[in-house]
């Protein structure tokens, strides 16, 4: 039984994920997958491989007498430098915007089934007080943590209530940290 559950929410997240995969467009596909060999210490190796070679070709045409194609401060190195620092920024973010928009979707995905989850616990908690009562062999008490339990939770008050919670512990901008040790008194 518990090999089937488990297997079951296995097979639920990748169905989640295919279905999240299914709707990139082959451009998308395309810029992710070098995204991810960007990603890559061999990128950082192959990089700096190429600025040195490109650095010191240049630096030893001169020295050997030839016309170097680039001389220093290599305006060409740099101009590739700044070429491909602004298209890799470019496909980290095509790539982080989809991430995140899934992240998004799987985040309201959670909030929704903790939401259920919570109305669930709640109407089982409020069935169990009512057997309790219902039950002659059980001794009739009051359970004032149970009575809460039964009551749901709207979401609204507990995000109303955190964020004034966030925004009391904030500190306002350009102050200090309110200091937890005492000041020392000074002696006079």
């Amino acid at each position: 039984m518990a090999a089937d559950n488990l297997n079951e929410n296995v097979d639920t997240v990748a169905s989640l994920r295919a279905r999240a995969e299914e709707g990139m467009s082959p451009h998308q596909r395309r810029i992710e997958r070098f995204t991810s060999l960007l990603a890559r210490p061999r990128s950082f190796y192959l990089v700096m491989a190429f600025a040195t070679i490109w650095s010191a070709s240049n630096l030893f045409a001169a020295r050997l007498g030839a016309r170097p194609w680039d001389p220093p401060p290599f305006f060409w190195l740099q101009g590739l430098i700044g070429l491909g620092a602004l298209l890799m920024t470019i496909t980290i973010l095509t790539t982080q915007n989809r991430q995140t928009r899934h992240a998004d979707e799987r985040a309201q995905l959670d909030l929704k089934i903790n939401l259920l989850t919570e109305q669930k616990v709640a109407k089982l908690i409020a069935l169990l007080e009512e057997l309790r009562r219902d039950l002659p062999s059980v001794r009739n008490r009051v359970d004032e943590v149970a009575e809460v339990m039964q009551e749901h939770v709207d979401p609204h008050v507990v995000m109303a209530a955190l964020e004034q919670t966030l925004d009391t512990n904030a500190v306002p901008p350009g102050t200090a940290e309110p200091s937890s040790s005492p000041e020392p008194q000074k002696d006079e």
